[in-house]
Parts: C-alpha cells; structure tokens; sequence
C-alpha cells in the first residue's frame, strides 16, 4: 500500500509543477508582533544559485499568488526579497505587519524544465506579546569570540532548541558542538517580561559559522542571522561584548591618567624642593640679620679717638694768651678763647663738608705775671682728630 501511495503523490506533485524532493529549506511557522517586521531566509540547493526564487502567498501552492521575484519585482508594497549566491540562501522581509498579513506563505525556486521546488511556511501577526520572539534578527562577531542570543516566549511548554537552518539542533539542557562550535543552552524564568528566556551562547566562533539559525519552542521558530568577520583592530576592541569594551576604555582612561600623574609627580618634586630650598634660605638671612641687629645694640657707643687714625686727620692748633697783672684774679670773658677746627674734605676740597664734620673746641689759658711776654709754656697744644663716623 505504501509503494502505491508515494507513486500517488509523485503524481500529484509532477501535475502540480511542486516537486516532491525538497532541496528548499526554512521555518515552519513565526510569530510576529502588530507593526513589526520579519525576516525569513530560504535555503537552497547549490544547483539553483542561477535560478528565479520568489516568494508566493497561500496555502495551496496552485492558488497562491507571487508577491515579490528575484528578477522583477524585487519590492512589492512591505514586501522585498534578495538573493545571495554565495551562502545559497534567499530572504524575504516584511515590514509594518498587520493581522491581515497573518497567513501561508512559499519559498519557491523556480525551474523551467521541470516543476518548482518549494517549501511552506505560516506567519501569524497578533497585537500583543508574540508566541516567540528575539530583540535583533542580526548579530556580529569576529573570529573566536561569542555570542549570546536571548530567545523569549510566554510559556514555558516544551523544551526549546538551538538550530541551524538545513544543518542540526541542540537541545534545552545540552551542551554540544554546532558546526564546529561550542553551543550552551539554558532556559530561566524571565523577571521583566513575566516569561522564560532560553539563552544560548555560542563560543569559539569561526568563520563558517556565518550563516541562518533559529529558536524553537514547540512549533514556533524565530530566526537569527550570525556574521562573523575576520577580527580587526577596530572589531577586536568594539564588537567582542559591551563588558570588553568598557573594561578596554577603563584600562585606557587609566593609563592616560596614570601618565598624567606621573608627569605631574615629575614637576611635583623639583618645584617642591625649590620651595623649601628658598624657604629655608629666607628664614636664614632673618635669622642673620637679627643676630647683627642684636650684636649693634649690645655694643656700647666708641667714644674714644682712635689711634689707627692717619696723622692727616689730625688738627694741631697752637693758641698763645698775653699774660695776666695778677695770678689770681678770674680771668675776663675774653680770655677765653673758642677754636672752630674744619677738616677739609680731602677727595673734593671744593665742596663743604656737612656740619657733623666740624669739630669744635674750648681753650682756657691760665692767668700768668706777666701778661705781655709770651713764654714758650704759655702755647697750649691742642690736638683734635677727627673720629671716624
């Protein structure tokens, strides 16, 4: 009975121009909130990188109707599809999505000579809280770093998984190689959305790991585009994970001021010496010249004549007096006899010295017989010297 049903269905599909060996692969079914958009990529076989793929709405593949071509159109209202040859995958993006957008929906690559190849697909819009959703479709790493990708849902139901699309699948629970790299699953309850979130990190990625994945919670699919670049100088310090790259631009802020503070211990410690040095020197000379002030007060006055004085400073004067009638008799007023002594400025004799250059001085002669003979012991010397100021 078998044989008999799979040469039925052979048939149909030969009629239908579907053929029945599917080399189309992409989701079953994603939930999308009301104004979001979705993109959803079709794989295919490598012998269709030449050929017409386009994207056709409605749950029977003959009353479907194209919506948008990869020869024309290209973009239709929300709708545009692009093709890459090189990952053989083609995708379909929908923007500004409604209720009325919920439905049946075909990958299809088209063949001349013989019939399409396609698979199906349900996109169902709701208002609220989608089924199964993630914050960004597209994510970028480099060469050996990781990635992490938050799938959310509203229900914990069955156990989710990790999956390639046209490649395999890790499960809640497990830890396992996926093409090569390192796949985590763990599922928690989620505190801000009142729902569980199934975080899946993938670590030591390479570059083959550039391709389509998608979440799955039972029989909803999201779907998550991975790029991983070769690494940079720019990538390796901006796009590894936000912790990276704030700890590089502490380590780099505190490098700039860990120069900063050198450079300024570096000034600090010379203008520091040079202050204490002028400090020091300062108290010296006050300390200095109160000792001298000190020392002038404590010196008693010098009164006396100098004998280091040159004999040029010198003033003889020689006064002789006419004897007197009688030895006892007081001697008039003007037998006293006044001696102004001026010292003449020897460098300038021309200009007049000050008044505390002249010296004056009294001379008394005593009353003798006889007052008209002048005896050699009646000349009085007296001997002024100027005291040096």
């Amino acid at each position: 009975m078998a044989p008999h049903l799979l040469l039925v269905l052979r048939i149909l599909f030969f009629l239908t121009g579907v053929s029945y060996a599917q080399s189309v692969s992409t989701v079953s079914h994603v939930s999308v909130k009301q104004g979001g958009s979705i993109t959803i990529p079709c794989l295919y076989d490598q012998r269709y990188r030449n050929n017409v793929k386009y994207w056709c709405r409605g749950y029977n593949w003959l009353s479907c109707s194209t919506v948008v071509r990869t020869d024309h159109p290209k973009t239709s209202g929300k709708t545009s599809i692009s093709d890459d040859i090189n990952q053989r995958v083609f995708t379909v993006t929908m923007t500004s999505l409604s209720p009325s957008d919920s439905d049946y929906y075909w990958c299809i690559v088209e063949r001349k000579s013989k019939g399409d190849d396609g698979v199906r697909l349900q996109i169902s819009v709701t208002p609220g809280t989608p089924e199964l959703y993630v914050d960004q479709q597209q994510m970028t790493e480099v060469v050996g770093g990781s990635v992490t990708v938050l799938c959310c849902y509203s229900s914990q139901g069955n156990r989710g998984r990790w999956c390639k699309i046209g490649g395999s699948c890790v499960a809640v629970g497990h830890s396992g190689a996926l093409d090569g790299t390192f796949v985590k699953l763990v599922q928690e309850e989620s505190r801000t959305t009142n729902g569980y979130v199934l975080m899946v990190t993938m670590s030591g990625l390479m570059m083959e790991n550039t391709g389509w994945y998608w979440c799955e919670k039972g029989d909803i699919q999201m779907p998550v585009h991975i790029t991983v670049n070769q690494p940079t100088t720019t990538q390796s310090t901006t796009t590894i994970s936000p912790s990276v790259t704030n700890r590089d631009n502490v380590v780099t802020n505190e490098n700039t001021d860990e120069k900063h503070q050198s450079w300024l211990e570096f000034l600090f410690i010379p203008l520091s010496l040079l202050v204490v040095l002028i400090a020091v020197t300062l108290v010296t000379l006050k300390m200095l010249r109160k000792h001298k002030d000190k020392k002038a007060k404590d010196q008693p006055p010098n009164t006396t004549v100098q004998s280091s004085d040159s004999e040029q400073n010198i003033t003889y004067s020689t006064v002789s007096h006419i004897r007197g009638s009688t030895q006892q008799d007081p001697l008039p007023d003007d037998a006293v006899t006044y001696s102004t002594v001026v010292t003449k400025n020897k460098v300038q004799p021309n200009i007049p010295l000050p008044d505390d250059a002249v010296t004056y001085s009294t001379v008394v002669t005593k009353n003798k017989t006889q007052p008209n003979a002048a005896e050699p012991d009646d000349v009085v010397y007296s001997t002024v010297a100027q005291h040096q100021r």
